[in-house]
C-alpha cells in the first residue's frame, strides 16, 4: 500500500480551495528514464595507487526507510533501534581492482543486503575496517584488498551516533571503536511520557544571538534521552575479533591517534546541555591517553559556548582548532585568539598558533601569529611548514610560510589574496604520507607542488606547479589543453612525474586516468559508461552576457535534442539560480562555469526538462554586491532582478525562446530568490521554490551571508522577506518543502505561511510537502513525484501559458508602484 502523500493545494483559476489528496506520482517517460538509472560507483585508491575500491550505492533511499523511528537531539537524527545516523546514505556493494590486472573483483564474504559505511583505511592501507548496519545495530567489518574478501570481527553493537566511530592503532593489528556503554539506560518514549513540569530557559543578561538552528534539545526527556544515546564505551579489537575495555562509559565524540601511535586525543561531551545550541557547542574535555589507555593530561576544558561575539569571524576564546602536528611523532598544535574573539576589536594579529609536546602538561611554545583568523596549517618538514588565515568581511585570506623550527623567525606572506577571485588562485598544495602516515606537503630540495583548477578568461585549464621556495619562482609542469572535454587533476606524484585525473565530457562519463608528464601519454583505469543517453545529443553552451550596470555575467545554456537554431522557433524556458554575495565586482564578474562538464540530471536539477521541449539555462549568475562599507544586501532586490532580466535578455537575443514564458526556479536560497523575483519583478510566468525561508524576522540573528540582526537592520530584513510583500505576488508560485527539514532558518513553518498569507490575498498557489523528508530529499517516492509536480506547474503556467504582447524595451520590469 503507497503512502500517502498530503498536498495543500490552492488553484485559484479553477476556483478550487483547500487541500488535496494524493498518492505518490511519477513524472512523464523522458524524465523517469533519466531519473531511474544505476549510479556508477565512487572510487577509493590506495596512497600507492596500486588498488581501487568501487564502492556502489543507490541513488536513492525509499520513504520506507526514511519511515524508521527517529529521534532529533541536539543537532543530530538517530535511529535510536540501530544507533546510528537515520539520514545515512550507505553502500550496497564493493569491488576491488588491482590496478596493474585491470579487473574489478567483487569482494567475498559481504554480508547478506549489504549496508556499510564509516570505511576507515588501515595505516598499511592494505585494509578497511567498515560498519554494516543491520535490522537491529550495527556491525564492525574489515575488508582484506588482496583477498578481496570482507569479514565480520564482532557482532558486538557499535555506537556510530557521534561519529569517529572506528580508529586503528598503528600496527594495524588492532582497531579502537565505540560500542554501545553498558549502562545505557531505556529511552524515554516522550510522545507518552508525563511531563513532571514546565520547561523553562533562563537568561543571565548576556548576550546569546545564535542562529535558528533545528532538531534542538527541548526538555529534561531529551536531555536524558540525548545522553543515553551518546554514552560509548571505547574497546580494543583485534583483527582475530577478540575485543577488551579500553575506555569505560562516556560521552565520546572525536578520537584520534598521535602520528607515532602512541598516544590518543579523546574529547568527551559535558553536562549542562543547552536548548539554543547543537552538542558541538556543549561543554567538553579533550584529554590525552597513552594507547594503553592510561591517562596522560587533559589538555583542554571548553566550556558551554551559547553567547559569542557578534559576527562570523567571532570565536570562542582558549585553546581550539586543537590537532595533531603531522609532522611530529607526538606534539599537538592549537589556536588561540588574540582579540578576545570579538572581530570588533582592533588588533595587529587575531590568533597564535601554539605547539605542546608530550607529556602535554607543560608551557606551549608560541609558533606563529595570523593576521586574519588562524584557518589550518599544511606542515612540511622541520623547516618548512605553511599557515592559513582568512577574514568574511574582506574576503581576504593569507598564505604564511614559516620555519616551525625557529618561532622566533618571522614568517612571510607566501599569498595574499581575495579568496572569491578564482582566476587568481595558486591552487592547493601536493601532499604525500611521511614516516608516520600523515600526510604533508610533497618537498623537493626547495621545490613543492599545487595543483590548480585553473580558471581564467579563456576557459578552464588545470595545471600543476612548481614552486621553489627558496626563489620564489614558479614553474608551469603541466597545463590541460582539452578545448571539448574537462579533465581533472586529482593527485600528483612528484617522483613518478605521473598525475592521476578525471577526464569528462558533456556526453563522455568521468573516467579516472593515469596521465605520465614525461610522455603525456595516458592510461585508463575506469570505463564507466553514460546512463544518461537521452541528453548526449542536447546542445550545451556557457554563454556570457552583461548585467544593465556592465558587470559580466554567464550562465550554461540547454537546447533539446534536434531543436533548429537558426528555425526562429521560440521556446519555453526555466531559469534556475542561487544568489552569491561578493565584496567586489571583479570576483563577481569571473566565469567558473565549464561547457565540458558531464551533463548529471541529480535530483534537484531543472536538465530535465530540455528531454520535454524546454530551454534550459542552468546556475545562472546571481552575484550580490557591496563593495567597501556597503552590504550585499543594502540592494538585494535590485541586483536579483537585474540578474535576471540580464539572464533572459541574453537567451531572448539569441532568438530561442518567447521571454512571455519564462519559469525561474530555485532550493533553499533560491527559493527565497525566486519568491522575490515573482514579487517584485513582472519577468516570469510562474516559479518553483523549494525549501526556503520567506520571513527573515524569523531568523532574527542573521542568514545567509548577513552578519546584521534585525534590530541592527530592520529594512534590510523587512525589504528581503517575501512574506511581508506577499499582497505583491501575481505570477504562480509552486512551493516545496520537507516535512523534516534540518537546515538552519528554513524551518517547513516558513513555507506553511508564506503560503496561508499568499492564499489569503488571493495568489495562485501550491504547497507540497514531503513527508519525511529534510532539506535535501531522499527517497526515490518523494522525488519522481517532485518532478511530477514541477513538470504539472511548468506545463500548465509556462508551456501552455497563452500567448501575451512582448513588452516594450523601455517597460518597466518590477512590481514595486
Amino acid at each position: 500500500m503507497r503512502i500517502v502523500l498530503t498536498l495543500l493545494v490552492l488553484i485559484i483559476s479553477s476556483g478550487i480551495y483547500g487541500q488535496e489528496a494524493l498518492t505518490y506520482q511519477k513524472p512523464p517517460k523522458e524524465i523517469l528514464d533519466l531519473v531511474d538509472v544505476p549510479l556508477a560507483p565512487s572510487v577509493l585508491l590506495d596512497e600507492k595507487k596500486e588498488y581501487m575500491v568501487f564502492l556502489y550505492r543507490d541513488a536513492y533511499t525509499t520513504i520506507a526507510d526514511l519511515s524508521r523511528e527517529e529521534l532529533r537531539l541536539a543537532g543530530l537524527r538517530i535511529d535510536p533501534k540501530t544507533n546510528i545516523g537515520s539520514r545515512v546514505r550507505y553502500v550496497n556493494n564493493v569491488s576491488v581492482q588491482k590496478i596493474k590486472d585491470g579487473e574489478a573483483i567483487p569482494v567475498k564474504g559481504l554480508p547478506e543486503n549489504p549496508r556499510l559505511t564509516n570505511f576507515s583505511w588501515s595505516p598499511d592501507q592494505t585494509m578497511i575496517a567498515m560498519t554494516h548496519t543491520t535490522d537491529e545495530h550495527v556491525e564492525l567489518w574489515v575488508l582484506d584488498l588482496k583477498s578481496a574478501s570482507a569479514r565480520r570481527l564482532t557482532s558486538k553493537p557499535v555506537n556510530a551516533n557521534m561519529g569517529d566511530v572506528i580508529n586503528w592503532f598503528e600496527d594495524g593489528s588492532s582497531l579502537l571503536v565505540k560500542f554501545i556503554a553498558s549502562d545505557r539506560k531505556p529511552l524515554i518514549n516522550t510522545e507518552t511520557s508525563t511531563p513532571s513540569g514546565p520547561t523553562i530557559s533562563v537568561n543571565d543578561g548576556k548576550k546569546a544571538q545564535n542562529r535558528t538552528y533545528q532538531d534542538l534539545l527541548k526538555n529534561k526527556n531529551d536531555e536524558f534521552n540525548f545522553e543515553q544515546l551518546a554514552l560509548s564505551e571505547l574497546w580494543k579489537v583485534k583483527m582475530d575479533g577478540t575485543t577488551e575495555k579500553w575506555l569505560g562509559s562516556n560521552m565520546y565524540s572525536s578520537i584520534s591517534f598521535s602520528p607515532d601511535g602512541n598516544y590518543v586525543m579523546v574529547e568527551t561531551v559535558k553536562r549542562p546541555f543547552s536548548y539554543l545550541v547543537p552538542y558541538y557547542r556543549f561543554p567538553a574535555t579533550t584529554a590525552i591517553y597513552a594507547n594503553d589507555a592510561k591517562m596522560v593530561s587533559t589538555v583542554l576544558e571548553v566550556p558551554l559556548i551559547e553567547d559569542l561575539p557578534q559576527g562570523f569571524m567571532a570565536t570562542r576564546t582558549g585553546r581550539r582548532n586543537m590537532n595533531w602536528r603531522a609532522d611530529r611523532p607526538a606534539t599537538l598544535v592549537f589556536a588561540e585568539a588574540l582579540d578576545g574573539g570579538d572581530p570588533e576589536n582592533e588588533v595587529p594579529f587575531r590568533d597564535q598558533v601554539f605547539t605542546l609536546e608530550a607529556p602535554f602538561n607543560g608551557k606551549p611554545t608560541p609558533l606563529v601569529k595570523t593576521i586574519n583568523r588562524f584557518n589550518g596549517i599544511m606542515w612540511g618538514n622541520e623547516n618548512i611548514a605553511l599557515v592559513y588565515d582568512n577574514w568574511w568581511n574582506t574576503r581576504n585570506t593569507k598564505t604564511y610560510i614559516f620555519d616551525p623550527s625557529n618561532p622566533s623567525k618571522d614568517p612571510e606572506i607566501l599569498y595574499d589574496r581575495n579568496y572569491q577571485d578564482r582566476y587568481s588562485d595558486p591552487g592547493r598544495f601536493v601532499t604525500e604520507q611521511n614516516e608516520w602516515g600523515s600526510y604533508v606537503m610533497a618537498i623537493d630540495g626547495n621545490d613543492v607542488f599545487l595543483i590548480g583548477d585553473g580558471y581564467s578568461e579563456e576557459g578552464q585549464f588545470p595545471f600543476v606547479d612548481k614552486l621553489n621556495l627558496k626563489s620564489r619562482e614558479t614553474t608551469r609542469l603541466y597545463t590541460s589543453t582539452f578545448t571539448d572535454k574537462l579533465e581533472n587533476l586529482s593527485d600528483y606524484s612528484p617522483g613518478k612525474n605521473r598525475l592521476l585525473v578525471r577526464i569528462e565530457s558533456p556526453t563522455e562519463y568521468p573516467n579516472y586516468y593515469f596521465r605520465d608528464l614525461k610522455s603525456n601519454k595516458t592510461e585508463q583505469l575506469t570505463n564507466f559508461a553514460n546512463p544518461f543517453k537521452s541528453l548526449q545529443d542536447v546542445h550545451k553552451e556557457v554563454i556570457t552576457y552583461k548585467r544593465a550596470d556592465g558587470l559580466e555575467l554567464s550562465g550554461t545554456l540547454y537546447l533539446p535534442v534536434g531543436y533548429d537554431r537558426t528555425s526562429g522557433e521560440k521556446l519555453p524556458m526555466i531559469l534556475w539560480a542561487y544568489p552569491r554575495e561578493y565584496k567586489d565586482k571583479a570576483s563577481a564578474a569571473q566565469n567558473t562555469q565549464n561547457p565540458n562538464e558531464f551533463t548529471y540530471p541529480y535530483w534537484g536539477s531543472p536538465v530535465y526538462w530540455v528531454t520535454r521541449g524546454y530551454a534550459v539555462l542552468d546556475d545562472a549568475a546571481f552575484p550580490i554586491i557591496g563593495e567597501g562599507d556597503e552590504e550585499p544586501n543594502d540592494s538585494f532586490r535590485e541586483q536579483l532582478v537585474s540578474n535576471a532580466k540580464a539572464a533572459i535578455d541574453a537567451v531572448d537575443d539569441m532568438g530561442y525562446i518567447d521571454r512571455n514564458r519564462v519559469a525561474v526556479g530555485g532550493h533553499s536560497y533560491g527559493a527565497f530568490m525566486v519568491a522575490n523575483l515573482l514579487s517584485h519583478s513582472n519577468l516570469f510566468a510562474a516559479g518553483i521554490a523549494r525549501s526556503g525561508a520567506y520571513n527573515r524576522t524569523l531568523t532574527p540573528f542573521g542568514f545567509q551571508s548577513e552578519e546584521r540582526s534585525y534590530w541592527e537592520a530592520p529594512e534590510v530584513y523587512y525589504t528581503m522577506s517575501p512574506f511581508m510583500h506577499a499582497d505583491k505576488m501575481k505570477t504562480p508560485l509552486l512551493l516545496v518543502h520537507g516535512e523534516a527539514d534540518n537546515n538552519s532558518g528554513t524551518y517547513p513553518l516558513q513555507s506553511e505561511r508564506y503560503f496561508n498569507a499568499l492564499k489569503g490575498l488571493g495568489a495562485t498557489a501550491r504547497l507540497v510537502m514531503l513527508p519525511k523528508e529534510s532539506h535535501g530529499y531522499q527517497a526515490k517516492e518523494s522525488i519522481l513525484h517532485l518532478l511530477w509536480e514541477q513538470d504539472q506547474w511548468l506545463e500548465t503556467y509556462v508551456k501552455n501559458k497563452p500567448a501575451e504582447p512582448v513588452l516594450p524595451e523601455n517597460t518597466d520590469v518590477t512590481n514595486d508602484q
